[in-house]
């Protein structure tokens, strides 16, 4: 039997908001390198346009093509969701061998990553990838909170 204190099982800590005035910087260790075939990302990221590009860059670098092509990239939902699964178990201590192995910031880029690769599977699908999903959105609001959430959503786009 492990002599280890056992995590706590109360919810999440609550999210910290980084310091925009640290001037600390990065881990080296941590530091990647930038694939020099990837899409380039500069300043504010627009979801859509990133997304596109993400496609476009799978697209040309994909070893599948066709109907094999894209079950694999909808296939690949399944492996990100798994990510998720295995942090949330890293993060609150559940595995006995591994113990406390992932943080909850772990867990909200697993869950970044699933989002991200729904809507390059969904762009993967048809080239009106945000219109579907902004109708899907709507619908699902509409009948989730009511009436009320698309006037949220334009006045949040007004501002």
């Amino acid at each position: 039997m492990s002599t280890r204190p056992r995590p706590s099982r109360s919810a999440p800590p609550e999210p910290e908001v980084a310091d925009p005035t640290s001037t600390e910087s990065a881990d080296p260790a941590e530091t990647q390198v930038a694939d020099p075939t990837a899409p380039e990302v500069t300043g504010p990221t627009d979801l859509w346009a990133t997304v596109d590009a993400l496609w476009t860059w799978l697209d040309a670098n994909s070893a599948h093509r066709g109907r094999e092509g894209l079950l694999l990239r909808v296939l690949k939902l399944s492996e990100e969701v798994g990510e998720v699964a295995q942090a949330v178990i890293g993060a609150t201590g559940q595995n006995p061998r591994k113990g406390v192995s992932h943080t909850w910031e772990d867990v909200q880029g697993e869950l970044c990553d699933v989002a991200i690769t729904a809507l390059v599977a969904l762009r993967t699908l048809t080239p009106e990838a945000e219109a579907v999903f902004a109708g899907q959105l709507a619908r699902v609001a509409e009948r989730s909170v009511g009436p009320t959430a698309g006037r949220v959503a334009d006045r949040s786009a007004q501002r």
